[in-house]
């Protein structure tokens, strides 16, 4: 399956929506992104919509199956697309939260620790990692209370 994003005026994406690949690929069973676009368009009856491909194995610029990586990150709703980056971004999560150029991924100003409670172990023996939450006023690690 092939994923495109629609973008309103502001390149904010709208909807995400997947269609066949059979849809994409030209006469030589090749994929092509305006064929999709194409297809959308005709589709909804919106001749003037933009609709821009993503790719739902991407995160931070890595295809997750070994892939060739598409516009950094797969497209959701209320994410944005940045032209210059040709890349999908996600809302910022906290004022303080800086953008990864590389990855165009939100992180935070200070690492998340990685610590283990004594004695809490998974079903397979393994310890579990501590959960946090970001604290945008302390600018933060707070640690969860995690019985």
């Amino acid at each position: 399956m092939a994923s495109f994003a629609k973008l309103n005026l502001k390149n904010i994406v709208t909807t995400v929506i997947s269609v066949v690949n059979e849809v994409i690929k030209d006469s030589n069973g090749v994929e092509q992104e305006q064929l999709g676009i194409d297809f959308l368009k005709k589709l909804y009856n919106e001749p003037n919509a933009v609709w821009k491909q993503t790719s739902y194995n991407t995160v931070g610029g890595v295809h997750q199956l070994g892939g060739i990586p598409f516009r950094k990150n797969h497209a959701g709703i209320g994410y944005t697309y940045d032209l210059q980056r040709n890349a999908f971004i996600q809302p910022k999560p906290f004022n303080s939260w800086i953008l990864n150029e590389n990855t165009c991924l939100w992180e935070p100003p200070i690492p998340c620790p990685e610590t283990y409670t004594k004695n809490k172990i998974s079903i397979q023996g393994n310890p579990i990692r501590d959960s946090y939450n970001w604290n945008e006023q302390t600018l933060s690690w707070d640690l969860l209370d995690n019985n």
